[in-house]
């Protein structure tokens, strides 16, 4: 029986009854979360290695001699060596497609708080605005609805084709640019960037943070958008340049955006988008796109398939 250590259980423990399943894999050890200082330890002897984000570098991996195969508990493995890994004959696997429904889900309703306002209408209710109005609605900014708009799609993969879907039933006509040049054959018309950013009222991002997509989003490119289009990013921070968004949004070259992701996570407290404490204009998120219990559920079953060696 193997001996299985997955050293970051935090955002899956409350999980249970799918975390003891591993305990018929083999011998099987969980930890909420792992310092770096403590990886090489919680490690040794183990012959699986389960990570979310915990970093597993080239020295790491040379001071386990014992270690056999690693999965990681997500899609992205950018914690992983995988040249080190390679030269050990360690195989890397990770779990793709598991939060496709829930992050297209979170894209659109993103879009809504934001486009509609309403966070400051919730507000409005609770803190006697609405009750002063003479009228019996209130609202402090037109919204419009998602159909006949054009809405741009960046990286069709499963999560941008699930978006697509989403937006076409509510009416819009979606277009997309494809950030790999894979994923070409859809039956929407795939633009050049700054087509899709100059023409599009709703832009989702959803391509992998790669060094040709850093950057990507930067204040030349946010120049291109409408004054009344909005950026909803569920992708990776750092594929947005947030210090530009900010000023953008200072500016009022879009109307509005929203981010579930971040360049660092959790957001510090001196990050750009601290900066703007407007919800009107920049809704935020701590990165739960992928955390539906589905979604989860989907992750932990893929993590079990996984651990054979």
């Amino acid at each position: 029986m193997p001996k299985i250590v997955f050293l970051d259980t935090a955002t899956v423990a409350d999980l249970p009854n799918e975390l003891a399943k591993f305990h018929q894999l083999g011998t099987f050890t969980a930890y909420p979360s792992t310092l770096p200082e403590q990886t090489v330890e919680r490690l040794r002897g183990a012959d699986i290695a389960i990570v979310n984000k915990v970093v597993l570098g080239a020295a790491e991996l040379e001071a386990l001699p014992d270690l056999k195969l690693i999965c990681v508990a997500a899609t992205g493995m950018n914690n992983i060596d995988h040249e080190a890994a390679a030269r050990r004959g360690i195989p890397v696997r990770n779990v793709s497609g598991y939060s496709t429904n829930a992050v297209a889900q979170l894209t659109l309703a993103l879009l809504f708080t934001l486009s509609m306002d309403l966070l400051h209408l919730h507000q409005a209710v609770y803190d006697g605005t609405y009750a002063a109005q003479s009228a019996f609605a209130y609202w402090r900014q037109p919204f419009y609805e998602l159909r006949g708009t054009r809405y741009g799609i960046i990286g069709m993969g499963a999560i941008g084709q699930r978006t697509a879907e989403l937006a076409t039933a509510y009416g819009a006509e979606v277009v997309y640019h494809s950030t790999s040049g894979r994923n070409t054959d859809q039956p929407y018309p795939a633009v050049a960037l700054d087509e899709l950013l100059q023409t599009c009222e709703v832009i989702s991002i959803h391509c992998p943070l790669t060094d040709a997509t850093r950057n990507l989003i930067s204040y030349p490119q946010l120049q291109k958008m409408k004054p009344s289009a909005y950026l909803i990013n569920v992708a990776r921070g750092g594929i947005v340049h947030e210090a530009d968004l900010v000023r953008a949004l200072q500016e009022g070259l879009l109307a509005g955006a929203a981010s579930d992701v971040f360049s660092t996570e959790p957001i510090p407290g001196d990050h750009p988008f601290m900066s703007l404490r407007d919800a009107g204009k920049l809704l935020l998120t701590p990165h739960i796109g992928w955390a539906s219990v589905e979604a989860r559920t989907t992750l932990l079953a893929g993590v079990r398939a996984n651990c054979k060696l």
